[in-house]
Parts: C-alpha cells; structure tokens; sequence
C-alpha cells in the first residue's frame, strides 16, 4: 500500500516488474492540456524522494522547462510510464527500457524533443552500425525512438517524427538455423523416457511457441478429436508466473496433432495422475498439461536447463528452444505442407510474414513449378 507523501514530494510509486521506485512531479501543462510530468527512478522510496526534492527546486528557480520544450528523457519516461505499461507485456517494456537505457538516451535524451532533427538521428544510427551492433539491433533503436516520437505528436508535442524520416539500415536476411530430418528423429529419440518427452515432442511437430506450450492446459487438449486449442501463454512477469493472452489474434488457433504425438500426450497424461496420486494433498492441481512434480506450472528457466541437456546428451550441440519453432516450420514445408496452411499452425499475424521468414524454403520448388508447367501446357 502506497504511504502518504510528505508535502512537496510528488508522486511516488514502486513498479511491480522489478521493484524500482518511481517519481514524478508536474512540470506544467503541454499544448494539448494535458499534464506533463518529469520522472525519476531510484531502488528505494528514500532516495526517489530525496531526487524528487532536489528536482522540484531546479523548477521553482525555473532552471527545466515547464512547456512542451521536454527532454527526449523526459518524453520517453512519461510515455512508457503513462502509455506503454498498460499496453504492452513486462518483457517488451524492459526490453524498450533497455534499449533507451543502452543506445538512445546517452546520445540523445538531453536534447529538447522540438530541437531533434533527421540528422540527429541518422547520426545516431551511424554510429551504433559503425560500433559493431547489428542490423537488426539498430532498426529496433529507430523503431523505439519512433513509436515515442509519435505519441508526442498525438499530445500535440510535435508535428513531424524525425525518426520516420531517417534512414533505417539495411537489412539483411540470415536464414535461421532447421533441424535436419535426422538431427529431428536424433532429439526425439533422446527424449524418450523423460519427464520432458511429451513437451518437447509437441514443440518439434507443431512449433509452438514456448510460452503457448506452457500455459497449455487440459481442457485445451481434444482427446477424441485429436486436436489442441492455443488459447493463452505462460510468462514470467518479475517474479511471478502468470498466463496472459496469446501473441496475436490469430495466435489463438486449433492444431490436429500426429497419431504419435496423441498417443505421447495421452502417456504423459496418465504419468501426471500417478504423480497425483503418489503426492497426495501435497499435489497442486493447477490444470496445466506440463507441470513440475508438484502439479506447479514449469518456470521457462528450467525450460531451457532441461533443452540444453537434451540437445547435449543427443550430440546436437547449442541450440536455441526457438528453432525448434523454425525446425518444426522447414520440416513440414519440406513434406510439401501448404504455406498458407503452415502460417495457420504456427499462428503468424499473416501468411506474408511466414512467406518472409520461410519464403526461401520454397526455392527448390521453382523448378518443379516448371517441369508442371511443361507437362501440362505441352504433355512433354
């Protein structure tokens, strides 16, 4: 429960995602009547009191603006703050919060956002593509300061975004790395026999994404059908595991599952009774699929332990539990599996999205699109 505050001391709140403390203050309001605040970041409630303090009388003896002349820092504060937090999942905002932390604000957060220009930021972008940082790392520093730049714009702040002006870097396209036929039939041959089998069994032949695997329950899985419902996903948020709706739209989809892959689900599911039952009250029913011995959702940390033995014990050296996602993707589209019908399993926001990422997959097909073509128009 928040305290009350002393007079004079603003606004102050501790973030639920990693326990830090915010400040805030009123610095006036900007053009479009709203409140603009100034916020400051600390690891207790004291020391973003005494921030707070020491920033208010920088405003009293009028040494920071109090109209719409704010900061970059100021502005990328108040929007994740104001906006961001209560649209995006904890992961995205720690991940803008670093990217700013890292790459934009040191360069870039001092300067009056009306005072930036598209050669501020092209600079900016030079330099991180001349410090070594990938492609696509500099593209999300463009998309980040964008999407702040537009919501100053939507207060009325400003009436360009420099950095949609900018030149975004090149990009170029790395073919991320498949499971071969054999590497594949190698992992599930490994699995057998482990509490894990069934998990990493329906992540090979479906591509689900780890978080939708996880949050999977029982009463998604169509035992006579054969089928399993994606409805939501499992997330660590700070330090809670909690389920949160699916990706997309259309991440929210029903998959047929292969008769092995049916019969192993039903397996693990008789396994967990007789865990059940061994346990007694000590059992937490939580109806998820894939649990820990306790009935407890998995942690994803332990999820990647448990891959990375996997992968070591079958010989397969590191990989990463996301390209079981793009093995699972090649696999079926090199068993002449439909683009369109693939983009449907993996629950992709759009089959030009799955054509971009697997699109080069399809190149051995040009030839035989050739030789159908030759036979059917000539009968040759």
């Amino acid at each position: 429960m928040a305290s009350r505050r002393a007079n004079h001391e603003g606004s102050i709140y501790q973030r639920s995602s990693d326990g830090r403390w915010i400040g805030a203050i009123r610095m006036g309001r900007g053009p479009d009547g709203r409140h603009l605040r100034k916020y400051v970041t600390a690891s207790t409630r004291n020391k973003v009191a005494i921030k707070l303090r020491a920033l208010q009388r920088q405003v009293d003896d009028g040494l920071l603006p109090k109209d719409g002349h704010i900061t970059l820092s100021t502005l990328f504060e108040r929007w994740t703050e104001d906006v961001m937090r209560h649209h995006v999942e904890a992961s995205t905002l720690r991940n803008y919060r670093s990217i700013a932390r890292i790459h934009l604000l040191p360069v870039l957060g001092h300067r009056e956002i009306v005072a930036l220009n598209v050669d501020d930021v092209d600079r900016l972008l030079s330099l991180k593509r001349d410090s070594g940082l990938a492609p696509s790392t500099v593209r999300r520093i463009r998309i980040v300061l964008a999407q702040c730049l537009n919501q100053a714009i939507r207060w009325g702040l400003l009436v360009r975004n420099v950095a949609a002006l900018s030149r975004p870097p090149k990009s170029l396209r790395t073919e991320g790395r498949t499971l071969s036929p054999d590497q594949a039939r190698r992992f599930l041959s490994t699995l057998k026999g482990r509490r894990s089998e069934a998990l990493f069994t329906l992540l090979l032949c479906t591509g689900l994404r780890r978080g939708e695997a996880l949050g999977l329950m029982w009463t998604d899985f169509d035992r006579q059908a054969g089928v399993i419902r994606v409805a939501r996903q499992l997330k660590r948020e700070g330090r809670a595991l909690l389920t949160t709706d699916t990706k997309t739209f259309r991440s929210r989809r029903a998959i047929n599952l292969p008769h092995t892959m049916i019969a192993t689900l039903l397996e693990h599911e008789d396994n967990q009774v007789r865990e059940r039952h061994r346990r007694g009250e000590r059992w937490i029913d939580t109806g998820f699929i894939f649990t820990t011995s306790k009935g407890t959702p998995i942690d994803p940390r332990n999820f990647y332990r448990e891959f990375r033995s996997i992968c070591d014990e079958a010989g397969l050296g590191h990989w990463h539990p996301h390209e079981l996602r793009h093995s699972a993707a090649s696999l079926m589209l090199a068993q002449g599996v439909k683009l369109h019908v693939v983009s449907q399993v993996l629950g992709h926001s759009s089959i030009r999205m799955t054509s971009d990422v697997y699109g080069h997959l399809l190149e051995p097909d040009r030839q035989g699109a050739a030789l159908a073509m030759e036979t059917l128009l000539w009968d040759r």
